[in-house]
């Protein structure tokens, strides 16, 4: 929230304590961003691409990932499409980043 922007082949990467159906929003967001939805074995289960900004504050809408996740990684609108991420892709940590058990 309240980043005007992301650079350019960077994400930010969200964990959760646990796996469960999670929905996020763009309240505050002022870029479009693609938002996907990771399980604990770090295997893509959803994506909501091209998720606009939203300026509605609590009435912003959920973009729900559909399946149980527990990681969530937020790239730039069509990312994930010039990366050609399908359902089933890994999500690889870089170092100092540990799996989530």
């Amino acid at each position: 929230m309240f980043r005007d922007e992301l650079a350019d082949g960077h994400g930010m990467l969200f964990l959760h304590d646990r796996e469960e159906p999670l929905a996020y929003w763009m309240k505050n967001t002022k870029s479009p961003l693609d938002i996907l939805y990771f399980d604990t074995g770090r295997r893509l289960v959803a994506q909501q691409r091209d998720v606009p900004p939203c300026t509605l504050g609590d009435g912003c809408p959920p973009y729900p990932s559909n399946a149980p996740a527990r990681y969530v990684l937020e790239l730039n609108a069509g990312e994930a499409e010039q990366l050609k991420l399908d359902n089933g892709a890994e999500l690889k940590l870089g170092p100092g980043i540990a799996p989530l058990k």
